[in-house]
């Protein structure tokens, strides 16, 4: 009955997804197509020459010359292939180019949302057992410090203390061109370029992730089982950690995988000021190259990866709590 259940569930949902993901493709390419210019102008623009025939050349070459619903029936048809297209500008296919990109991102985003958990659930549990205090107080000053700072700006100060006054780590890229491109000094070299950017974007997810896992357990705090285990003699650490907590990672997980479900799209800002070369850092570039098929491409797979994590959080409700069960 239990897996009756959970089957008409994931069907339910996987329909309400495909129905989600039309919409978003239909609205997004609508939008990107509204904004002034086209990837034959910039690539006009690149060529130095801006002859109407040249331009005019160019749109027929990509189809750009049809009408709008053409374009946007072609292009979905092409989805439905599995098809995304060729970059304008790369002169590539997209895939190949969202590919080559994709385990840059995953590293940087995996690590950064790493970060921020872990210390994010002990920052929020001292917090949150010692709410009210000094120590209270003084978590809840750097967290918000650190989710009011851009991250931009917050980049650019590493850089500048550990890169340029210090020379710690380096500024931005990867790797070093100097470097072997395999074995332990590849790592060594990958994991220092990885710091800075990666404390940057935990910066923020820190932040979310204090202050959720600190209210979450304070609500927890008044229920009755935690007073339970109190009359049974149980020392606070252990109700903190053993039962408060536990039952308290619930908003956490949902944050945690919105946050995993857009790590397509990547980390613009972070990308960028440390050149790293992952998707965000592909889509800041498509966005001034008008590439509108690799921009779209990567809106488009960064909402798959939305749904999907929305129902692996949903799933793993199940895990954490077996009293849930799939609606």
């Amino acid at each position: 009955m239990a897996g009756e259940r959970a089957g008409r569930f994931l069907l339910r949902r996987l329909a309400h997804a495909i129905v989600l993901l039309v919409c978003i493709v239909v609205l997004d390419f609508i939008l990107l197509h509204m904004a002034p210019g086209d990837a034959a102008d910039a690539m006009a623009g690149e060529a130095g020459t801006a002859d109407a025939g040249y331009v005019a050349q160019l749109r027929t070459r990509f189809g750009l010359d049809q009408p709008l619903p053409v374009q946007l029936g072609l292009y979905m048809w092409r989805l439905v292939q599995g098809d995304f297209g060729f970059s304008f500008h790369y002169g590539e296919p997209v895939l190949t180019l969202i590919l080559e990109r994709l385990p840059a991102t995953l590293l940087l985003m995996l690590a950064s949302i790493g970060m921020a958990v872990a210390a994010g659930i002990v920052l929020g549990a001292l917090s949150a057992r010692f709410a009210g205090s000094v120590l209270d107080r003084a978590i809840g000053m750097v967290t918000l410090l650190f989710y009011a700072t851009p991250l931009f700006w917050l980049g650019l100060m590493l850089i500048v203390v550990f890169a340029v006054r210090l020379g710690w780590l380096p500024a931005g890229g990867m790797t070093d061109a100097a470097a072997p491109g395999t074995g332990l000094r590849h790592v060594v070299d990958v994991a220092r370029h990885l710091v800075l950017p990666a404390l940057t974007q935990a910066a923020f997810f820190l932040a979310i992730y204090t202050r959720l896992v600190r209210a979450s357990m304070i609500e927890v705090y008044h229920a009755d089982f935690v007073r339970t285990a109190r009359a049974k003699g149980l020392g606070e650490t252990r109700v903190a950690f053993r039962h408060v907590l536990r039952n308290a990672l619930m908003p956490l997980i949902t944050m945690v995988g919105l946050n995993l479900g857009s790590v397509l799209g990547g980390a613009v800002l972070t990308e960028t000021v440390f050149s790293w070369p992952g998707i965000g850092r592909l889509m800041f570039d498509a966005v001034f190259q008008r590439d509108i098929n690799l921009l779209l491409s990567i809106l488009v797979l960064s909402s798959v990866f939305v749904v999907l994590a929305n129902l692996a959080v949903d799933l793993l409700y199940v895990l954490v709590d077996p009293t849930t069960e799939p609606a």
